[in-house]
């Protein structure tokens, strides 16, 4: 399920938004978000850090997105070498 917001809904929230709190409060709610965000942010980058240090320390490959990547270029790279001789033909 994707999240998609027309310029005319966030205009309506951003409407119901200042109704409801007031335009003086604006501000602080933003920065408020803000700092809750990068709260987030820093928490998972946090757990991200200690998974990882803690794989390493047990002896596990933490590189695995790594390795996806470059099976995924090799077949590209196979593909290209394929259609190569079909696209020169058209």
């Amino acid at each position: 399920m994707a999240l998609f917001i027309s310029g005319g809904e966030i205009f309506v929230i951003m409407l119901i938004v200042v109704m409801v709190f007031g335009a003086d409060k604006i501000p602080e709610i933003a920065r408020g978000l803000g700092k809750g965000m990068r709260q987030l942010k820093d928490a998972t980058n946090e757990i991200k850090h200690e998974i990882q240090k803690s794989a390493e320390d047990n002896g596990l490959d933490t590189d695995i997105a790594g390795d996806v990547q470059k099976e995924i270029n090799k077949v590209k790279e196979d593909i290209e070498d394929m259609s190569g001789p079909i696209k020169r033909q058209f």
